[in-house]
């Protein structure tokens, strides 16, 4: 019986760590909308349409999306690429790297709890996944304390240091 709670308690563990790993992910995913809705940073269009002004259009004959098959016609710069400030450029470099160690952190929380489960009472097996577990914990805990410190430093600088173009990260 005994054994049976503590299995019970380490699954519910597990799956509130996976439910927390999935959300991570599909949070950053990016929504689709179709002909005539709103489009923007977060919202992409569907299929061959594009956003235009906005709002999701279909693109002009001779040249959109889905009519260059042999990739001969000149590139659009949609990315705008180099005409954003330099503190806006570093400060999305710093939120995507720092969102990837994230990322690994949770995969070794995970990876900890994977080895525990599997380690059938072992005890040299449960101490090297509890190990990973807390090294994993406290990397999270790093990158979270990094994230919002970098955050906060970026956003007084930009406000220090301030020009039209600067916009807080969000």
């Amino acid at each position: 019986m005994y054994l049976a709670i503590k299995l019970a308690k380490q699954q519910l563990a597990m799956s509130l760590v996976a439910a927390f790993a999935l959300s991570l992910v599909f949070t950053s995913i990016a929504s689709a909308v179709g002909l005539g809705q709103a489009c923007g940073a977060n919202v992409a269009c569907d299929g061959a349409l594009i956003c235009q002004n906005a709002v999701c259009a279909e693109p002009a004959a001779g040249g959109g999306a889905g009519q260059d098959v042999f990739g001969i016609n000149p590139i659009k710069d949609t990315t705008k690429l180099g005409q954003k400030d330099v503190r806006q450029t570093v400060a999305e470099i710093i939120n995507v790297a720092l969102g990837l160690l994230g990322t690994i952190a949770v995969v070794i929380i995970l990876a900890g709890g994977f080895q525990w489960m599997t380690a059938g009472g072992n005890e040299e097996k449960v101490g090297g996944a509890k190990k990973l577990i807390i090294s994993g914990v406290i990397g999270l805990a790093i990158i979270m304390s990094a994230f919002a410190i970098s955050k906060f430093v970026i956003n007084e600088l930009g406000t220090a240091t301030s020009t039209k173009d600067f916009q807080r990260i969000q």
